[in-house]
């Protein structure tokens, strides 16, 4: 029995090491073929500025464009009519802010809405459907308490090309 144990014991000792050879250099080619992406440095780009607030209107990185949230403002007061007013001219401040920096509707991937009443919910979503095309970007909706300037909504949007 013992001889049988010295017999395998020297086997293994003479394959072990080529099996882990051979596992290595799987992994290896494995890992010369795996398509690993390259990162590449894109400082950001602030670009416009708030005006009396202290933010920027959009910051682009690299080819995403991350645009402030926008309220219903045209004209520097809050437009009438309630939520689906308010969200069109919203919308329409997210487009002219797309176009002023070379991006246009089709380019969003994100959008954040938030709503100081969750019961204008589907309100907003008639508007949104009217003014955005299908596929539709990502999205979130938010209940909050308050808003800047007594606004129904606000908008928050990415784009990229």
């Amino acid at each position: 029995m013992m001889t049988y144990h010295k017999s395998l014991a020297a086997k293994l000792g003479k394959t072990l090491p080529t099996a882990a050879l051979a596992l290595g250099l799987a992994f290896s080619a494995q890992a010369a073929t795996t398509n690993n992406p390259t990162l590449t440095q894109s400082k950001p780009i602030f670009l416009g500025g708030g005006g009396e607030y202290p933010f920027s209107s959009a910051v682009r990185v690299g080819n995403t464009l991350y645009m402030s949230g926008q309220i219903g403002f045209k004209d520097g007061k809050l437009v009438e009519g309630g939520v689906k007013a308010e969200a069109k001219q919203a919308l329409d401040n997210i487009n002219g802010t797309l176009l002023q920096y070379g991006y246009q509707k089709s380019d969003l991937v994100k959008c954040m809405v938030m709503l100081t009443d969750m019961g204008d919910f589907n309100d907003f979503n008639d508007v949104y459907k009217t003014e955005l095309a299908k596929p539709y970007p990502v999205r979130s909706a938010f209940g909050v308490a308050d808003l800047a300037a007594g606004a129904s909504v606000e908008i928050e949007c990415m784009a990229a090309k």
